[in-house]
């Protein structure tokens, strides 16, 4: 009897299917995205702690889950429909 055992099935986490996500370009009014084929540009008005980021804490950009974005060091989460309808999620500081 082999004690070893196959693993079956596959994994239903969601990490395992996250898209990929890059920062290509920094601006003076904001950074572009690149999510799978998909480019973004997240401006420095809406995300203004991305604005005083270090460049190595804004290129740090990953995905954390479907449609989410984390940049870990600054404590930001961003939605990604945040990002392709800005008119449906305005943002207030407060």
């Amino acid at each position: 009897m082999n004690a070893l055992s196959e693993r079956h099935g596959t994994s239903i986490s969601a990490s395992d299917h996250l898209p990929d996500c890059q920062v290509t370009a920094v601006e003076p009014l904001g950074l572009w995205l690149l999510v799978d084929d998909a480019e973004y540009f997240v401006p420095f008005g809406d995300y203004p702690q991305l604005r005083e980021a270090s460049l190595k804490q804004v290129l740090a950009a990953q995905m954390i889950a479907p449609g989410q974005l984390r940049w870990e060091s600054l404590d930001i989460d961003v939605e990604m429909e945040a990002l392709s309808a800005p008119e449906r999620y305005p943002l207030v500081w407060r």
